[in-house]
């Protein structure tokens, strides 16, 4: 499954009220670390089927950013339920990423 790209009117559907886990990576294309992470979330995307990857690009995005209180980029929020349980900050190496979703 491919990564989606979001916005704030698509977030609620393809968030919040997702059947499975969301791991949403908050991103900007100016990010040196974003680009570093991005190919790395998309891998996992395509070897996994039990989570939902979302992308959500802060530039377009400045109500969710300050909604989900993204200071740093890349930010990675993991979704259950339509509920934040995990938050990482920084450009995580794959297998961290992989840790990330799989607890």
């Amino acid at each position: 499954m491919a990564t989606v790209h979001v916005t704030t009117k698509e977030f609620e559907a393809e968030v919040l009220q997702a059947d499975k886990p969301v791991l949403v990576d908050f991103w900007a294309a100016w990010c040196g670390p974003c680009q570093m992470v991005g190919p790395l979330v998309e891998q996992l995307s395509e070897e996994t089927d039990a989570v939902k990857f979302v992308k959500v690009n802060i530039d377009e995005e400045t109500e969710l950013q300050m909604q989900y209180n993204v200071q740093s980029i890349p930010t990675f929020l993991l979704f259950k339920n339509g509920e934040v349980v995990k938050r990482e900050v920084g450009a995580l190496p794959k297998a961290q990423l992989q840790k990330l979703i799989e607890e």
